[in-house]
This record gives structure tokens, sequence and C-alpha cells, in this order.
């Protein structure tokens, strides 16, 4: 389809995403989903074809990154770019929070001309999502108060329960891969832990993974040596909604006639909770301590490496491997890590494929939140 009967298309999904945040994929139905994802698609050939999709006048996307980034940073940053927003970013040692300003003050001052808020808040346990809820939540009154012309929209650039905006662009790369949505009922997806030299990675990647995939009827197996469990209720909640979804303590048994691999490292869920406590109260020492048992961990498994041996156990020996990047590269980034230098280097170019999909998934989500037809506003630009 060219770009006018694509736009014509999106009209087909029941999509209520206007005026709502987006904090999770699981509060999203299906045909929401699918909408960001067609419409990021949309996007993307726009910017292919050098064609402008801004469709605000003004306004700023305010971003918060309580963690380190590099992709989902500048994902954002060009989304709010070429949507026609400008970009502000909170660096909240800079601000007055040091000075006793709450979140709710802090979310309206930064909202006056604001269309956008996205957030990373991943490091806590329990406390991520709760966060940006709260910012939500503080905004909506100062909108209802008048204090704020515009309720801006939350959007969830990864906390501790999930990474919405990686979740969908992997989403979107499966589609691409195989061809359609409708393609990915059946296909078996190995998401496992990995061995990592570091400690304390999130535990919402695997989990959007789960949460999302199954949903699309993939066959879903999670793996990972016993006690690196993701959070509970997460997992009990995806096996009582999907029949498709299973967990094993073995790699080579996610990943035999898996048509995907997604090897990803992470923290246990007892550590995260242990290391959000030592957060909190802001114990180094403890925090040092925890960190030199989980490495010592970790190094009982150097062998959950996905190297060229594992992949001949996938479907035909040529499944598709995926990584949120950056993976930790076995000779390359490190001495031992999540993936072989072969295996990475066989598929790095569509690793950075599958990152290409998360700043029109970002300006999707943004646009989808902002106008209730953005297809009716993009077919007057063609």
């Amino acid at each position: 389809m060219n770009l006018k009967e694509k736009l014509t298309a999106l009209g087909k999904f029941k999509s209520d995403n206007y005026g709502k945040d987006f904090l999770l994929t699981t509060e999203k139905t299906l045909d929401e989903i699918k909408y960001i994802g067609e419409l990021a698609e949309v996007l993307k050939e726009f910017h292919r074809q050098s064609k402008s999709f801004k469709l605000f006048d003004t306004g700023l996307g305010i971003s918060i990154f309580r963690d380190n980034s590099t992709r989902t940073r500048f994902s954002f940053a060009s989304a709010a770019n070429a949507v026609g927003l400008g970009l502000a970013d909170l660096d909240e040692v800079k601000s007055q929070i040091a000075h006793g300003e709450t979140v709710r003050e802090t979310a309206n001052m930064i909202s006056f001309l604001a269309e956008i808020i996205g957030i990373r808040d991943d490091m806590y346990l329990g406390e991520g999502n709760k966060y940006m809820r709260e910012v939500s939540d503080a905004v909506a009154e100062g909108h209802e108060k008048g204090v704020l012309h515009r309720k801006p929209a939350v959007i969830n650039l990864q906390c501790d329960i999930d990474h919405p905006t990686q979740s969908v662009a992997d989403l979107l790369k499966l589609k691409d891969y195989f061809g359609s949505f409708e393609n990915l009922k059946g296909k078996k997806l190995a998401i496992t832990w990995a061995y990592s030299p570091s400690y304390g990675k999130p535990l919402s990647v695997p989990q959007g993974i789960i949460t999302l995939m199954t949903r699309f009827g993939m066959e879903v197996s999670l793996a990972y040596p016993e006690g690196y469990n993701l959070i509970p209720e997460i997992e009990a909640d995806v096996k009582k909604q999907n029949s498709n979804f299973k967990i094993v303590n073995s790699m080579e048994e996610a990943f035999k006639d898996a048509d995907v691999a997604y090897p990803k490292s992470w923290a246990p869920f007892e550590v995260m909770k242990k290391r959000t406590e030592l957060l909190k109260n802001s114990d180094k020492a403890g925090l040092g301590e925890l960190e030199k048992a989980c490495l010592a961990n970790n190094a009982k498994h150097k062998d959950w490496e996905c190297d060229e041996e594992k992949m001949k156990l996938t479907k035909k020996g040529e499944a598709l491997y995926m990584h949120c990047l950056p993976a930790d590269i076995t000779d390359i980034s490190c001495k031992a890590g999540e993936v072989s230098k072969d295996v990475f280097e066989k598929y790095r170019i569509h690793t950075y494929h599958e990152a290409s999909f998360k700043p029109f998934v970002i300006a999707s989500m943004m646009l989808a939140s902002k106008f209730k037809n953005p297809e009716e506003e993009l077919l007057k630009r063609l």
C-alpha cells in the first residue's frame, strides 16, 4: 500500500489512545497497540521520503531520565523534534527538588506549555511506575483546576515493570521480519537470562516481552537459572492468561526450535528488592557488598551465553537474534558476556534495525495521545 492507503487503513482499528498516557502495554487493547505500531511504520516511511509530520505548532516534550540512556534518550529527543515539539530535559540536580519541591509541584511547574512528559525510572523496584502515575495525577489536577491549559500525556520510557517503547519497537521488528502481526502466532520466542559481568540490570525488558508477545500469539519460553526470576506476580499473571507461555531453567531448552532468540541479562527479583532498599537509604557499603555477592553468583552461570552452538538448536539453526542493546559481547565489550562476538556480528544490523523503530514508536505515542485522528492530519500532508 502507498502512504495514503496506509493512513486510511488506520481507521479500521478500534483505538482510544487520545488523551491517554502510555504507561503499560497491558493497559492497552491489541487494537490500540496495533494502531501505535502501524502509525509508527507510517511515520518511518514519512521520514524515509523526507515528508514532514510536524503536527504540533508549539509546545514542549519534557524528558525525565533517572537512569542512564542512549537509544531511548535520543529516540525521545528526535521524536519530539519530528512532531514539532521543543525538547527540555529535567535535570533534577539543577531543579528545586533538593530544596523541598514536591513531585506534584515540579510536575505542574514544568508543564505550563508542555504536551508530553517522557519518564525513565527503572532502578527502584516498586517505585518507577508509581512515580509516573504520581506525575500524571499531578498534571491532571493542574489541568482540572485551570493551572494548565492542557494535560501533558505521560509516556513510560522504562520503569520497574515495563519498557513499552522497547517492547513495541521489538514487536515491529518481528512484524517486519515475519511479514505481519498475524504471522507471529505460533512462532516460538526464547527470552532468556544471559551472563553479564555487571549486576543490577532492570527486569522491565523481559517482563515487557513476555506480557506483550504472548498476547500476539507467540509461544514464549522464559529461561533463567534458579533464583533469577522476574516479579512473581507478573510471571503468574502471564502464565494464568496465556497457555502459550512457559518457564524453564535451561537456555538450551528455551532455544530448541525457537524462531527468535532474545538473550538478556537482568538482576534477580530478590536482588532488586534489596538494592532498592539500599539505594533509598544511600547505603554505599551495603550496595558494595551486594554487588560483590551478585557478581560472584553471576559468575557461576557463565555458560549462559548465546553462542553458535546454542543458536544451532533453534529452528533450522537460523533463529532471529534480538537484543535491546547495549549487549555484553564476549571478547568485544567484555571477556565473557551475553553473546559471542560471532553471533552478535552476524545479527548486528538486525539489532540496529530493531532499535530504529523506537523514535517512530515514541512519535506515534505522542501523536496518538494528543490528536483524535492523527491519520487525518497526516493525510493533509500528502
